[in-house]
């Protein structure tokens, strides 16, 4: 088996995006974690880069441009995980007096404000997603998914620039 074939990276991906929403929930329906609203937005990120994976796999394009169009679809998505991310595990290292307070739930904003000011408010954080309730050898939850999702993105962009036989 060629290990660098274009379909065999892709259906990696939608196993890795698989694995990793099948872990956030069993962490939110097993083990009683609530998401808060960034772990919400960098499951999206995730969801995304598994269905485009799993079309590139299904599709197994010939030809190139195809190739890096699911290719880069894929890697937007699994680039905002890791952005959000960043900025959750920012937002748990900041001092004490320096967090934001906690606001309204998800669902309140996506009921009542357009989706601009959701992102714009969600992005900016809560106290909610400053709480480290998960840890793992001494990191916290949004360190490991930052981490998983660097991994994938950098699976992702290889996939992108590489050079693929004419």
């Amino acid at each position: 088996m060629n290990w660098s074939r274009y379909r065999f990276v892709s259906g990696f991906l939608f196993l890795a995006s698989v694995i990793g929403m099948a872990f956030a929930l069993y962490l939110e329906h097993v083990q009683g974690l609530e998401p808060c609203p960034l772990c919400v937005f960098q499951r999206v990120g995730l969801i995304a880069l598994g269905l485009v994976s799993l079309i590139a796999f299904i599709h197994n394009p010939a030809s190139n441009i195809m190739k890096r169009v699911y290719a880069l679809l894929g890697t937007i998505g699994i680039l905002w995980s890791a952005g959000v991310a960043t900025r959750h595990v920012w937002l748990q290292n900041l001092p004490p007096d320096q967090v934001p307070s906690c606001g309204p739930g998800l669902d309140y904003l996506v009921d009542v404000l357009p989706l601009k000011s959701v992102l714009e408010q969600v992005l900016s954080g809560s106290g909610e997603c400053a709480a480290i309730d998960w840890t793992l050898l001494g990191q916290s939850l949004p360190v490991w998914s930052l981490t998983f999702f660097a991994v994938l993105a950098l699976i992702s962009l290889w996939q992108l620039f590489r050079k693929y036989p004419a």
